[in-house]
């Protein structure tokens, strides 16, 4: 780390509100790398570049100047968080509790069917739980979970905290991409998701994924190609 972001760092520890307006400025295109992740969310860009502000605040002003790793490497975790916690509030306040039951329902059934190998559709979700298509569909989107920055992820077969990854890594694009497709993964539908799971995490063939879920082989290459080509699109973006 430079002598002069160090110094900069020591002020606005201070309380140096001049100096925290020279290292927002100095950090304005990490902090819109992050926000522009979440623009397909529905939410107003600029808004959501004032919540990542608040987070990369609170990372200088808890960030060691004696760390081996760079403030912006640092700062990663606390801007996405803070985005995702304004997010995960927001849309607590719009989800009725009945919706939430719905939801927690609806995976039950799910896990049942995945311990017998096969997958759920939402016409039967319905059928089982004697709801509309539409009520199903909404309490499935509703509970699509936004990732802690502290749950566990695999790399290299190996189990890995994200905010342990942030030590070893000094490269921040590096680290916003392995957080954000952890998101997007974690945002994919029960039976999209099982399927990238299953083949990058625990390492199946398509063949293998395809008797677990009771659907084709062509169909999961199918189903693999559309989530990974949705994925790059969305990274790009």
């Amino acid at each position: 780390m430079r002598t002069e972001e160090k110094e900069l760092i020591r002020e606005v520890q201070a309380g140096n509100q001049d100096s925290l307006d020279v290292l927002i400025k100095k950090n304005n295109g990490l902090i819109w790398s992050i926000v522009k992740r979440f623009f397909c969310r529905g939410y107003d860009l600029e808004d959501l570049y004032q919540i990542g502000s608040i987070g990369f605040i609170k990372s200088v002003k808890r960030f060691n100047i004696d760390y081996d790793y760079k403030l912006s490497t640092f700062a990663v975790p606390y801007i996405m968080g803070e985005i995702k916690k304004f997010i995960r509030d927001d849309g607590m306040i719009k989800i009725s509790r009945k919706v939430k039951e719905l939801s927690i329902k609806i995976k039950e059934v799910e896990k049942d069917y995945l311990k017998n190998g096969e997958s759920v559709t939402i016409k039967e979700l319905a059928n089982i739980l004697n709801e509309s298509e539409k009520n199903i569909y909404g309490a499935i989107e509703s509970s699509r979970q936004i990732e802690s920055i502290n749950e566990v992820f695999s790399e290299n077969g190996k189990e890995e905290k994200i905010e342990r990854v942030i030590g070893k890594n000094d490269e921040q694009n590096k680290i916003v991409d392995k957080i954000v497709v952890n998101d997007m993964v974690n945002n994919l539908s029960f039976r999209d998701r099982t399927i990238i799971r299953l083949r990058y995490f625990k390492e199946k063939t398509q063949v293998q994924v395809a008797k677990i879920l009771g659907i084709s082989q062509v169909q999961v290459s199918r189903i693999e190609k559309r989530i990974l080509d949705d994925m790059k699109e969305k990274m790009v973006g």
